[in-house]
């Protein structure tokens, strides 16, 4: 059974992220696994003497167990039949992670908000993780809690016992992708909530600047467009007939109107397109937009 790996750095996003994997795991019932990767700190040596010193060394290696022995002992009493395991690499986290997503169900890693300002502040592990893995990544932002994936009660305060917000899922109609048109609906049936598509869509660039004159002309086309993408979801609406969709077609670029919806949403799925590349893997425009600027955990699909 394929766990959920969460990536543990002491940092709160971190945690933050291992609280969300913890949640996620327990609802679909498979393992969770911390891990804590990073080299050890280069040995310290002593003034004149040239004796190494590795108290240093020992000091990170003591700090990554006992955080990783905390985070188990907190998760475990949050969720008792949780099964949790952990894992202490010293190695680069990048490889560490990668490596450690392979068979897993997904990847979560934390993202820190940019103060005042709502979104992600993505560090550079992350990005290089999300570029790079074959399996789902979902980034979380610190300061979020299990409450804000609910909408409020009926005072307006933050509670877990209300349904679940929209899963939100950035669809681009000309390219879809199976893997992340299914891990959506799983999302939005396993919340037993709505899933939100947004389509984004530019008339001028498909059928040049003359349809953003004729007005005539972008109706119809804003109707195709509606109807490709009636036509991409219909299976899937059959596949999970227990799932509420609400579509949009909107015009412009996806990113922003994603952004928008991440505001009342429990999670955001859009999907990255694998490169096979000398370079590694691409984060795509609108992938890089809603990771850097979403309210809500963010979840990035690949595929082919």
């Amino acid at each position: 059974m394929p766990a959920i790996i969460v990536g543990l750095d002491g940092s709160p996003e971190s945690l933050a992220a291992a609280d969300w994997a913890a949640r996620e795991a327990a609802q679909r019932e498979v393992p969770l696994r911390l891990v804590h990767a990073g080299e050890p700190l280069r040995p310290l040596y002593a003034p004149f003497a040239g004796v190494p010193a590795p108290t240093a060394i020992d000091a990170r290696r003591e700090w990554a167990a006992y955080l990783l022995h905390e985070a188990e002992s907190r998760l475990t009493r949050r969720h008792p039949g949780l099964r949790i395991t952990t894992e202490q690499a010293e190695e680069q986290a990048v490889p560490t992670l990668l490596a450690a997503a392979a068979d897993s169900a997904m990847l979560v890693l934390g993202s820190r908000g940019l103060g005042t300002v709502a979104g992600f502040l993505v560090g550079s592990v992350a990005l290089a993780v999300v570029a790079r893995a074959e399996r789902p990544v979902v980034l979380v932002r610190g300061g979020g809690h299990a409450e804000d994936e609910h909408v409020p009660d009926g005072t307006g305060t933050g509670s877990i016992t209300t349904p679940y917000r929209d899963v939100v899922l950035g669809l681009d109609v000309e390219d879809p992708a199976d893997t992340v048109i299914e891990f959506a609906f799983e999302a939005a049936r396993r919340r037993a909530t709505r899933l939100r598509v947004v389509h984004g869509w530019n008339p001028a660039a498909t059928y040049g600047y003359g349809a953003v004159l004729d007005a005539g002309l972008n109706a119809e086309l804003a109707e195709e467009t509606r109807h490709a993408l009636s036509d991409v979801l219909r299976p899937w609406k059959d596949k999970f007939p227990g799932v509420e969709v609400r579509a949009q077609a909107v015009i412009g670029g996806a990113g922003r109107h994603l952004v928008h919806a991440s505001r009342d949403a429990a999670l955001v799925v859009v999907g990255r397109k694998r490169r096979h590349a000398a370079l590694g893997g691409r984060i795509g425009p609108v992938t890089h937009a809603v990771l850097q600027h979403a309210f809500a955990p963010v979840a990035v699909v690949p595929h082919d």
